[in-house]
């Protein structure tokens, strides 16, 4: 289109970045051009246009030419390259939201759902951070609840789609799976610490040294106040790797601050943007990872009294890790930067990000 914006979708070929070039297309963002950046390994690939012109878009490799006069920037590359390349693309007058956790802690960049913080948006300084897959849904169904009757603890336990670690982990599985499922012995596992076919880790993300939570448990603690603005939430959280390719499934008990029930936590979540109520456990009409995968919607169900707590509630929470719990929001977070007249040609000063240096 001759009008619109430059876009660069930095990590273009990976699993994420993937999808973000489709959902630039299917969700019509106005984009005047859109260039995938990857590996050099990578670099000319050619790539279908997600514009729909039915010519193909080039891979290029990053470097400080390459990255010249873009409006927005939408990273999914992981931490060190946006580390180094995000502020280079701010510097150059781009607003970058990238999926990675290399800004999420930062206190000056804001870190933003769609349905939940949206106004944040207003005082990023080039630099927008996508939550982790995890806490994304989980927000975006708690927010009713959280505005209604406050949220004082949360106990949380994640069930995770191998599609969350990467491709390779999603070959491991299938590769496991039809193995055991032949009879065949299977390769010691290269991905996880264990075989993730037919089993199920207690161990989601990384442990660093001296911590006895993963790096996954950790984001859901820390991201999960900071999108909430709230410090004094108390949050417990188990991070599971399950054998499911594609959709996320957590339990998650609410502890309220003031009475809620699950007639009225299933009215707010049912009248909430971005959330399907699906909750009729006794015809098992509940949600399920493989009805989530594909669709943008988080969906809730199982929302009953906690018997031993008056003030909490246990419900269920499903979505599509690699749309709603990354791609989705992304683009989600660029049309509202349009709408707010937030994203514009030009829009940060040159050196803007050397504070986030």
């Amino acid at each position: 289109m001759s009008e619109g914006y430059r876009v660069a979708v930095v990590g273009a070929t990976g699993q994420v970045g993937t999808l973000m070039l489709a959902l630039l297309r299917e969700r019509s963002f106005p984009a005047r051009e859109i260039v995938p950046f990857a590996s050099e390994r990578s670099a000319g690939r050619r790539l279908e246009d997600p514009a729909g012109s039915g010519s193909a878009l080039e891979v290029r490799a990053l470097s400080e030419e390459a990255i010249r006069d873009f409006d927005l920037a939408l990273f999914s590359a992981g931490g060190a390259t946006s580390g180094e390349w995000a502020p280079r693309f701010v510097e150059r007058g781009a607003v970058v939201i990238d999926n990675s956790s290399r800004w999420r802690g930062r206190d000056e960049v804001p870190l933003v759902v769609s349905e939940v913080n949206a106004d944040a948006l207003a005082w990023h300084q080039g630099i927008i951070a996508n939550p982790n897959c995890s806490t994304m849904q989980m927000v975006v169904a708690l927010k009713p609840l959280y505005d209604e009757a406050g949220i004082e603890r949360l106990v949380i336990s994640t069930y995770q789609a191998v599609s969350g670690t990467g491709r390779r982990a999603v070959d491991e599985l299938l590769e496991q799976s039809h193995a055991l499922l032949h009879e065949r012995s299977i390769s010691p596992p290269a991905t996880y610490a264990h075989q993730i076919a037919f089993n199920a880790l207690p161990h989601a993300g990384s442990f660093a040294p001296g911590d006895d939570h993963t790096d996954e448990e950790r984001k859901l603690i820390n991201e999960t106040r900071k999108i909430l603005g709230d410090p004094s939430i108390r949050i417990s959280a188990t991070c599971v790797r399950v054998p499911v390719v594609n959709g996320h499934s957590e339990a998650v008990n609410v502890q309220t601050r003031a009475p809620l029930s699950p007639e009225r936590a299933r009215e707010l979540l049912r009248a909430a943007p971005g959330v399907t109520v699906i909750d009729d456990p006794g015809a098992a009409r509940y949600p399920i990872a493989i009805d989530a995968e594909g669709k943008d919607d988080v969906f809730v169900g199982r929302i009953r009294r906690d018997p031993g707590h008056e003030r909490a509630l246990d419900m269920w929470i499903v979505s599509d890790n690699l749309r709603k719990g990354a791609a989705t929001n992304a683009i989600q977070l660029a049309e509202a930067l349009h709408a707010r007249g937030l994203l514009t040609p030009r829009a940060m000063a040159a050196g803007s990000a050397r504070s986030l240096a």
